[in-house]
């Protein structure tokens, strides 16, 4: 039971290693985007290191996929943000093509083994 109850229950925080790995982006480029977009604001423990929370993964997953999937520059990325769609349509636009990416991965699986 012990697994089932890990596997379900998330983290509160993730450290600027655990962010950068999801995101396959380095640590260092993290920091600066946190100075570039006023929105990523991770909280900071006593020693300064950051503590990413699940809104603020959101908040990196909808820079990545503009500034690296998409192509924009930063600036154009900021304007986006600025006048673009709110930022609850952009989260659940990301999560809709995650979730139909994961099923493509589980189709072409089945595809193989058959």
């Amino acid at each position: 039971m012990a697994t089932s109850e890990k596997e379900t229950t998330e983290k509160l925080y993730y450290s600027i290693s655990e962010v950068s790995d999801m995101f396959d982006v380095n640590a260092s480029t993290i920091r600066f985007w946190e100075k570039e977009f006023d929105f990523l604001k991770p909280t900071k423990n006593k020693k300064g290191n950051r503590l990413f929370t699940q809104k603020d993964i959101e908040s990196l997953r909808m820079i990545v996929h503009y500034v690296k999937e998409k192509g924009y520059t930063l600036q154009g990325a900021k304007d986006h943000f600025k006048n673009g769609e709110p930022a609850e349509l952009e989260n659940v636009k990301l999560e809709v093509i995650a979730r139909l990416k994961s099923m493509k991965g589980t189709l072409t699986d089945i595809k193989s083994k058959l």
